[in-house]
């Protein structure tokens, strides 16, 4: 029975964030529904779990669930989480606490006692970890358009920017026009632009 729950949590934490995450390269929007319902739904399965097969982890559940929420508020309120980041960090710490070690196995074969504990931090630095990533994608994606097209990298403000700018703007954007802009609404510009008198302005 105590499998039936964690593959139970396991599917139901994948089928929402699947969601969330489709819900918000479509609209740029998550709603807060998603998490009025996964979130009641998550702790029913883990309490039950916990309450019947390992009530000694009641008082690491709440503190998992209190520190991992102290950490998704911060970040927050200090601009580096949109809210869906937030709720869903919460929610992951509503149903998965602790690492499933008995189903899913790192490749080490070690569990971090960080991860034993406080898996939905482990989740998190991850995440942060694999974002990074997305920086060399953006950076190669940038020298490939330039050897295809031999056009400048900049333009508008970005011609007489500072280097350090420019790197930044290469590892975090590329370009891209502005037919596919209104197309791809989703996708944000690093720069304003505005046409006056038929002539475009950067």
């Amino acid at each position: 029975m105590q499998s039936i729950l964690t593959v139970t949590r396991i599917f139901t934490t994948s089928l929402f964030l699947l969601y969330a995450s489709w819900s918000d390269y479509r609209t740029r929007e998550v709603s807060n529904n998603v998490w009025i319902v996964f979130a009641p739904i998550a702790f029913a399965l883990t309490i039950t779990e916990i309450y019947f097969y390992n009530s000694s982890q009641l008082r690491l559940y709440g503190i998992c669930f209190v520190l991992t929420s102290a950490l998704a508020m911060l970040l927050f309120y200090s601009g580096g989480f949109g809210g869906a980041d937030a709720k869903a960090l919460m929610c992951l710490a509503l149903a998965l606490p602790f690492y499933p070690k008995d189903f899913l196995q790192p490749l080490s074969r070690l569990v971090s006692p960080i991860s034993q504990i406080f898996f939905p931090i482990t989740i998190f630095s991850n995440s942060v970890l694999l974002a990074a990533t997305t920086a060399i994608y953006m950076l190669l994606r940038n020298l490939i358009w330039r050897q295809r097209t031999s056009q400048k990298f900049f333009e508008g403000e970005y011609i007489n920017a500072s280097l350090g700018k420019r790197l930044l703007v290469l590892v975090t954007g590329y370009r891209a026009s502005i037919d596919k802009l209104r197309e791809r609404w989703h996708l944000y510009p690093l720069e304003d632009v505005e046409t006056t008198e038929g002539i475009l302005k950067r």
